[in-house]
């Protein structure tokens, strides 16, 4: 696989709007790729690489990596009819109280500061949980669902594209 590039402006940073996170709210052959984190001010990804360090008995010290497992939280997360991913999770936790179908969201990660002949870089992870930590606020406020991602199932990479018109995202899986 070749290198991506960048296609911001060297020297800038980088707005934290271009990492995108979708979750699908239509079906698995029909999605529809709802940004997650509507209203929210905070949100970051976790990785962890399942670090292991060793010594060896001659004194060599070494250390292995596993597969990254990638989390990401968003908090907080007002609650928000026009927020169609938050409507569903909220249905699906609340509603619903169905632990099996949080354990099994297909979510899209979109990088669209990272692009390869004017594509942009996606990842689509088919069995994700999501998992609401809380449902409140501050007195006066606003009433709030934070969650957690916990990226899972086979990881499926390819590009993504947004219609200028209608703001649809589009997922297009890489050939083998």
């Amino acid at each position: 696989m070749a290198d991506l590039a960048f296609n911001t402006t060297a020297g800038e940073t980088m707005a934290r709007e271009l990492l995108l996170l979708c979750l699908n709210t239509g079906t698995a052959n029909s999605p529809t790729w709802s940004p997650c984190g509507k209203r929210t001010t905070d949100s970051s990804m976790e990785i962890d690489w399942n670090e292991e360090t060793n010594t060896d008995v001659l004194g060599v010290t070494r250390t292995s990596l596993k597969n990254p497992q990638r989390s990401q939280t968003f908090d907080p997360v007002p609650l928000d009819s026009g927020d169609s991913a938050t409507v569903k999770i909220w249905n699906l936790a609340f509603h619903d109280q169905d632990p099996h179908a949080l354990a099994a969201q297909d979510f899209l990660l979109v990088h669209l500061y990272a692009t390869s002949s004017s594509s942009t870089f996606a990842e689509r992870f088919p069995s994700s949980a999501v998992i609401p930590t809380g449902l409140g606020g501050e007195g006066g406020g606003d009433l709030g669902m934070p969650y957690k991602v916990v990226f899972g199932g086979e990881r499926v990479t390819g590009t993504a594209s947004r219609d200028s018109t209608t703001g649809a995202i589009t997922f297009t899986p890489d050939s083998n």
